[in-house]
């Protein structure tokens, strides 16, 4: 049988933890994994040195990417399917004095499809979803599913806007990514500059007999 809590110690939770120059609630029972993403951690301080403007951040959690980014954005919504995900966000942002994100409890797939509907455009969008390939047989899938938020978010971005773009499907590699922003560019009908092509901090070593250990990409795009 499994089970959580805590073993040793009655130390309160959640508790927080500085990571860069910002500070976040982590809360190792009840959050994702152990409550923080730390593979990555670097690719959040990198965001904040493209991002501006008007900022779409997708599947945020608790705000890995928003809260260091919004030191940089003018505005910044936070879109989450999880309730209690975007309370740490709330929290998160509290904690660190940012008055200019907002929360949004929504399907990141609707709330792109909806922006599209409006004409609602942004200077940049960060996409970090949760793995869509958990085994090969889901591959398929997967590629239509990036392919999807990736295509949607290229036609609402503005011109030489920013697109950071994430996946941490160990069954995605490296090559079934570029493949798939390829195809999503051209039905876009956008060009694509790549800036920084990034993957888990490390901490989280790449093994060469073990190609699923490169799991996490982290692009950082310019659209034109």
């Amino acid at each position: 049988m499994r089970q959580k809590g805590v073993v040793r110690g009655g130390a309160p939770l959640p508790f927080f933890i500085r990571q860069g120059d910002n500070e976040f609630a982590v809360d190792p029972l009840e959050g994702q994994k152990t409550g923080l993403f730390l593979d990555q951690a670097e690719n959040y301080e990198a965001a904040a040195r493209y991002a501006r403007g008007k900022v779409l951040d997708l599947f945020c959690y608790q705000g890995g990417f928003a809260i260091p980014v919004a030191a940089t954005a003018t505005e910044l919504i936070a879109v989450d399917s999880s309730g209690p995900a975007l309370a740490f966000l709330r929290e998160n942002c509290t904690r660190n004095n940012l008055t200019n994100v907002r929360g949004v409890e929504a399907n990141a797939f609707d709330y792109l499809r909806e922006c599209q509907d409006r004409k609602e455009t942004f200077d940049t969008i960060i996409l970090d979803p949760p793995p869509f390939a958990r085994d090969r047989k889901n591959r398929a899938g997967a590629v239509r599913g990036y392919k999807e938020i990736n295509l949607r978010a290229m036609k609402i971005l503005s011109r030489e806007g920013i697109l950071i773009t994430c996946s941490c499907s160990q069954n995605f590699g490296p090559d079934f990514f570029v493949e798939m922003l390829q195809e999503a560019a051209r039905d876009a009908h956008r060009e694509i500059q790549v800036l920084e092509r990034r993957g888990a901090a490390p901490d989280h070593p790449v093994l060469l007999t073990f190609p699923e250990s490169s799991y996490l990409q982290c692009w950082i795009l310019r659209v034109l």
